[in-house]
């Protein structure tokens, strides 16, 4: 009973949080922000090298085409059974019921942890190679910057909602467009002083090792696509700070004030524990490529390909178009299956790099 009620009072509380404040365009920049990233994109170009042109290029395509078939089948079942679902946790808990909306919740939670972890890695990476440009003798080391980042991470994060972001995230918006602008006019620009002839696209290493990157190159991928899924964690109730909050009464009051300072110590208490082990994880483990693929097996490919199979088949929801019947069961069918698939190749790639990554380097290398 006291789950149940738990899940009502969420289900309440996210529906009063659909009332919007920000305009069409904050909307823009808040999706852009979140699906468009270079850490999603950066690692692409080493999956799609892991994997050869074929078989990369056709993997990149058939994840397009399945994501943008996934948002149809989740879209067509927000008002499933008569009610309004607003979160992916509540139309699974609908449709599967308790467990389907801890499932949801538990993959959502893998998902955002390794997307965090994977984060703090690229942006001090990034502030490295920046500080070594100008101070090529500088003593400062990877771990450094990292910690700055999980510093500045933590000062945003005690922002009430997503909509006091916006102005960052319209930064960050045309940052990636620049990042794409400029990553284009490199590669044209370093493509035309290689000699064409000596390039060699064949993969190399044993056949295990082909195996093992082709894995991982999979999960790198799925992480690609699995940002779209970002917005609604951030904008609603993280499940476990919602537990918390209903657990022990720190909900903030509507009738007093909108960000109460009890409210706002709990938010800094837990947040920074959070952000702290992010931080050191981040910071010990300083591996990008494996965590995003990892992230990208464990939890995208099960919020972004797997469950809205299932979910269609499990409402038995019939399309528009009798026509397309027959056919769509057997696709939904095929999608979750091979996407379970990739999860599972994925995870065992990533886990058989970060194995070998941390025998070859010691905790809290300067990569």
């Amino acid at each position: 009973m006291g789950s149940t009620r738990d899940l009502e009072t969420e289900k309440t509380d996210s529906e009063e949080a659909v009332t919007g404040k920000g305009t069409w365009k904050q909307a823009a920049f808040h999706v852009a922000t979140t699906i468009a990233t270079p850490a999603a994109y950066a690692p692409l170009p080493f999956a799609i090298a892991s994997l050869g042109w074929p078989l990369g290029v056709s993997s990149l395509v058939s994840a397009t085409l399945a994501t943008w078939y996934s948002s149809f089948l989740i879209a067509s079942l927000w008002k499933w059974n008569g009610e309004k679902h607003f979160t992916y946790r509540h139309l699974a808990h609908s449709i599967f019921g308790l467990w389907g909306y801890w499932s949801i919740a538990i993959f959502q939670q893998v998902a955002s942890l390794g997307n965090n972890i994977a984060i703090q890695i690229a942006a001090g990476s990034s502030l490295k190679a920046v500080y070594k440009h100008y101070h090529d003798n500088g003593t400062l080391t990877l771990q450094h910057f990292i910690i700055f980042f999980g510093i500045f991470e933590l000062l945003l994060s005690q922002l009430p909602d997503i909509h006091s972001l916006r102005w960052v995230n319209a930064l960050c918006t045309f940052s990636t467009i620049g990042f794409a602008g400029t990553t284009i006019g490199v590669t044209i620009y370093n493509g035309k002083k290689i000699d064409r002839t000596s390039v060699s696209y064949s993969l190399h290493g044993s056949s295990a090792s082909k195996f093992f990157k082709a894995f991982n190159a999979l999960g790198t991928i799925a992480f690609s696509f699995g940002d779209a899924m970002l917005p609604e964690i951030q904008i609603y109730c993280r499940p476990t700070y919602a537990y918390f909050e209903e657990g022990t009464g720190f909900k903030s009051n509507k009738s007093t004030s909108y960000f109460p300072f009890r409210n706002r110590l709990t938010r800094l208490i837990f947040t920074s524990i959070y952000m702290v082990l992010v931080t050191l994880i981040a910071a010990a483990i300083p591996f990008f490529g494996d965590f995003v693929s990892i992230c990208g097996a464990i939890g995208f490919t099960p919020l972004d390909f797997v469950f809205p199979a299932l979910a269609y088949l499990k409402v038995g929801k019939t399309p528009n178009n009798s026509k397309l019947g027959p056919f769509l069961r057997p696709l939904n069918i095929l999608i979750a299956t091979w996407f379970s698939l990739v999860a599972v190749l994925g995870c065992i790639g990533a886990v058989r790099f970060i194995v070998e990554d941390i025998k070859n380097y010691k905790f809290f290398h300067d990569m």
